[in-house]
């Protein structure tokens, strides 16, 4: 056995070097070529820079993030100062009412944080004042007394209101208006997007697709702000025709209905242009032999093209979804903004997403640094562990599900 391994080994080498000498001879060898060099140095550049451009995005979001779960959050205590308070004093007198005041909490007046050294008596504290880099000042009588606390990463990702400026980091509501509003966006733009792949795929002349095919161009290249407009002037007003009866106004000026409708026909060209290379992809020859054992075109198109194509679709109909979640001037002019309070599954109310919530406080008077500021990347953060669950979702299916025909 092993003087049989040995030759097959020697014959190997001499093999190699046969080949080698008759590339020699030949001039077979590669010569170099600058501009095939050049390019794919330029490739690896553009690799190089988009992944670490993702890096990027994700090293500033889990930094900033981390800053609003190490913040103290202020949260309103129902107490307020008895009398005013100049600069330099240090024993103040508060209201009895309302949440409890530890020795060693952190209380905000105004814009200082005061620390409670001691409580002498009910009602009265003694403070360190102008603690976590804030500046002693006088504070008038009847100012709000707050209460200092760290945000927990339960209460952010269970919590069932959204209300920073009162100490409220529920993401719940803001998750729920965005998982509504696509949900309706995939209510219209999963079964138009489908027929409209299937129509152009099996049904339509070479004609008809040629005039077909740049609406559907001409509905992805509008801009988003012009949907917003649209859903909020027509879809807005078509919906408060329908559903509002002479007092009982069902339908307010911002609801997520019409926001969800008009985000779905923006998506029909995504999942339409998908579905159908997916169904035409689809070997000629399964077409041939479902006619051939007498079906009709829309039992080939139901029972071979659709399981046959199964991956690509659901691929497309996962990709729409994550862009209706990332959408965000649509949801941001038509659904609402402002405080989210309550958990809503009624489409026909206002509701303000992550998108939407983020385009409404990064534009405002946020200051920077401030914990509302960190907030926006806390939600910035939630809003890529979705899409990149659905990107992976979407992987999955396509792999699970893919037919490979010789």
């Amino acid at each position: 056995m092993q003087s049989k391994a040995v030759m097959s080994e020697i014959k190997r080498t001499a093999a190699s070097e046969m080949v080698r000498q008759r590339n020699e001879t030949t001039g077979l060898y590669r010569h170099p070529r600058l501009r095939e060099d050049l390019i794919r140095i330029i490739l690896i550049a553009c690799a190089s820079i988009s992944i670490l451009t993702t890096i990027g995005i994700v090293a500033v979001l889990l930094t900033e993030s981390s800053r609003f779960f190490t913040r103290l959050a202020f949260t309103d205590t129902n107490r307020s100062l008895v009398e005013r308070i100049e600069a330099e004093a240090t024993l103040i007198q508060i209201t009895l009412e309302g949440e409890n005041l530890p020795v060693g909490s952190i209380i905000k007046v105004g814009e200082e944080d005061l620390l409670i050294e001691a409580a002498p008596q009910p009602g009265s504290f003694q403070v360190k004042r102008g603690v976590e880099g804030t500046t002693a000042e006088a504070h008038p009588e009847g100012a709000a007394v707050g209460l200092a606390r760290p945000v927990t990463l339960g209460e952010f990702l269970t919590g069932t209101r959204w209300q920073p400026e009162i100490g409220h980091f529920g993401i719940l509501p803001l998750v729920n208006s965005t998982l509504l509003t696509s949900f309706l966006a995939m209510l219209v733009a999963g079964p138009i997007g489908l027929a409209v792949a299937i129509y152009l795929s099996e049904y339509a002349s070479a004609r008809v697709r040629s005039v077909i095919k740049p609406i559907l161009e001409v509905l992805a290249g509008i801009p988003t702000v012009v949907y917003g407009y649209f859903a909020l002037t027509f879809m807005t007003t078509l919906l408060r025709a329908i559903f509002n009866r002479g007092d009982i106004e069902l339908v307010g000026t911002y609801n997520m209905a019409s926001a969800g409708l008009v985000m779905g026909l923006m998506i029909v060209p995504t999942i339409s242009s998908i579905s159908e290379d997916a169904l035409s992809a689809v070997p000629r020859s399964l077409r041939e032999a479902s006619y051939g054992l007498g079906a009709t075109r829309l039992e080939t198109v139901v029972r071979v093209l659709l399981p046959a194509a199964l991956s690509g679709i659901l691929a497309a109909f996962i990709l729409g979804i994550s862009r209706a979640v990332g959408e965000t001037m649509i949801v941001a002019i038509a659904a609402g903004a402002g405080p989210v309070r309550n958990l809503t599954l009624n489409p026909l109310e206002a509701g303000e997403t992550m998108t939407g919530h983020i385009a409404r406080i990064s534009t405002g008077d946020v200051s920077f640094g401030s914990l509302q500021y960190n907030s926006i990347f806390a939600i910035g953060l939630t809003l890529f562990v979705i899409t990149l669950l659905l990107n992976l979702g979407s992987n999955w299916v396509r792999r699970r599900f893919r037919e490979v025909y010789a």
